[in-house]
């Protein structure tokens, strides 16, 4: 009679402190160079052309966003060489089913709850120039955009066709989402957390953040922002946000919820537009998701999570039918559950 194997849990359950040994620290180390070199290589284009002005700034964007799925995958295939590939990068077992897609429309939902609930804190903040009752930024773009034409429908009504179009947004930016998630939350913080929730969360978030320099240090996300500001503010958003996706990655066992937030997150990250103030200009280092004052509620839900234990990562059944065995820690031993 032949036995299944039993398969490697997804996500390790690991002591604070353990820290990294051997080939887990050779892998983290490896991948880390690899992604961040790799983004580097592929934005080399712009830094030599013209940069955002680049036509092919879209193509190379996108391409750069592949980058962390190839570190990972080279650290899979060629350093660590586990039996279970597709599990060590959380793409399998999407199991149980009810609770990943629990997770995948709870993220969904949280990245678009994250991105507009920015706007308003930025409001009363008095750092976003914000319209909300008469909508004259968004008119104003409406009308140089139809000229003299007459509009369908109300601006009122096209920005809720828009909001209610997001969750789909999510769905086609879904592929070069998991591009960036396969090694950021996919790989790399299940290798991180035998150092202990939070230093895994941090260095996550720093190394992501630090990622994103080679298209940031061209104006893009903060162009009112020198340099060093605008990587320091894409640090800091990508340890927050990258947080509630390590979340939705720990507790579903799986790496698909957190790219289906990450991919509803970008397909929201224009909606800043549609409130804003006619003729006036948004400092996206003080305003929206990526300032500041958008920061506010991603601390505060990081926070509560941090502080009732859901950073705890989920009990995954080995096989139908098995009991759960003890996850092992990255670099031996076994995780408490």
């Amino acid at each position: 009679m032949t036995v299944d194997p039993i398969e490697e849990p997804a996500v390790a359950t690991t002591r604070s402190g353990v820290g990294l040994r051997g080939r887990d620290l050779r892998g983290v180390i490896a991948f880390t160079v690899l992604a961040l070199g790799l983004g580097w290589l592929v934005a080399l284009p712009l830094w030599l052309g013209e940069g955002l002005a680049s036509p092919s700034f879209l193509v190379v964007s996108i391409a750069t966003m592949a980058t962390p799925a190839c570190a990972a995958l080279l650290v899979v295939f060629f350093v660590e060489r586990p039996r279970w590939k597709a599990r060590s990068l959380g793409l399998w077992p999407v199991r149980p089913v009810p609770r990943v897609l629990g997770h995948v429309l709870l993220g969904i939902a949280v990245s678009l709850a994250l991105v507009l609930a920015a706007l308003p804190v930025g409001a009363l903040l008095g750092v976003y120039p914000a319209d909300f009752a008469n909508l004259s930024g968004f008119r104003q773009a409406l009308d140089e955009r139809a000229g003299t034409g007459e509009l369908p429908l109300s601006p009122g009504t096209l920005i809720a066709v828009q909001l209610a179009a997001l969750p789909l947004g999510a769905l086609i930016n879904l592929v070069p989402a998991l591009g960036e998630e396969l090694g950021w939350r996919g790989w790399l913080l299940p290798k991180l957390m035998p150092l202990g929730t939070l230093p895994a969360l941090l260095i996550m978030g720093v190394i992501w953040g630090t990622w994103h320099a080679p298209l940031v240090l061209l104006g893009y996300n903060y162009p009112d922002a020198p340099g060093w500001l605008g990587v320091t503010a894409m640090v800091g958003m990508c340890t927050l946000i990258g947080a509630v996706f390590g979340w939705l990655r720990l507790r579903s066992g799986s790496v698909w919820p957190a790219a289906f937030a990450h991919a509803a997150f970008n397909a929201a990250g224009g909606t800043y537009l549609l409130f804003a103030r006619a003729g006036a200009h948004v400092d996206t280092t003080q305003a929206t998701i990526l300032g500041w004052s958008g920061w506010i509620v991603p601390l505060v839900l990081v926070a509560v999570l941090l502080a009732a234990g859901q950073f705890a990562p989920a009990r995954h059944p080995a096989t139908p039918g098995r009991d759960e065995v003890a996850a092992p820690v990255p670099g031996g031993g076994t995780g408490a559950r």
